[in-house]
């Protein structure tokens, strides 16, 4: 999964963008509002962390904006601005969930969840796809009952997989769910992975579209 954070404290910045990515998200941080915006408008990603107060432009301009150009992109607001009419100003803009400061990282990881949950339209936590349950808050998957180890990598695709079941991914879209800008990616890293899950959890899970992408086929 992949997070755009825009957050001007390099100190907090530091802190989120470190604790999101033990969490194994791949993370975009930017420190003001026109380099994010700049970044969104050629990258694809899952969620959006947002300071209100930057030193360019304040988040609330940046929500406005991708909300104008018909985003629906989740957003967790994080800010120092906790009086209610903020609160209210912030959701009406468009965000979807509002986090003042200080606040715990551990809940800063369940609301990203809960928000790509419900835009993944999915009101349980645990994802279960026949005999495999995967729990994206504990990072575990299970395949009848029994605990399936798998690679950061590993996970990461299955999750993305998961969560759009019925829907072909290309490998284009599943790298940039798995690396970040900065990383060197390999020809044929996403048919490794995928490989190895077929190997651990069966042949037939995942299903090749040729000359398009991966797909797990929806539950009928």
């Amino acid at each position: 999964m992949r997070i755009i954070l825009i957050e001007d404290d390099a100190l907090l910045g530091q802190g989120v963008e470190a604790g999101l990515k033990q969490q194994d998200y791949i993370v975009e941080w930017f420190q003001n509002g026109r380099s994010g915006l700049m970044s969104l408008e050629h990258e694809t990603y899952d969620a959006m962390i947002l300071d209100l107060g930057l030193p360019d432009i304040s988040g609330l301009d940046v929500l406005k904006k991708i909300r104008k150009q018909g985003s629906q992109l989740p957003v967790l607001i994080l800010t120092a601005l906790d009086g209610v009419e903020d609160r209210i100003t912030g959701l009406d803009a468009g965000a979807d969930d509002y986090l003042t400061k200080p606040f715990d990282l551990d809940e800063v990881y369940a609301r990203i969840r809960a928000l790509v949950r419900r835009m993944g339209g999915r009101a349980e936590s645990l994802i279960n796809y026949n005999n495999i349950q995967l729990n994206p808050a504990a990072h575990t998957v299970t395949q009848n009952e029994k605990p399936v180890e798998l690679s950061r990598r590993e996970y990461s695709v299955l999750l993305e997989l998961l969560e759009n079941a019925g829907r072909v991914l290309s490998r284009t879209r599943m790298e940039e769910s798995l690396y970040s800008m900065d990383d060197d990616v390999g020809s044929n890293a996403v048919e490794v992975h995928i490989h190895h899950l077929r190997k651990k959890l069966g042949n037939d899970l995942i299903r090749t579209v040729r000359g398009v992408g991966y797909t797990i086929d929806k539950l009928k």
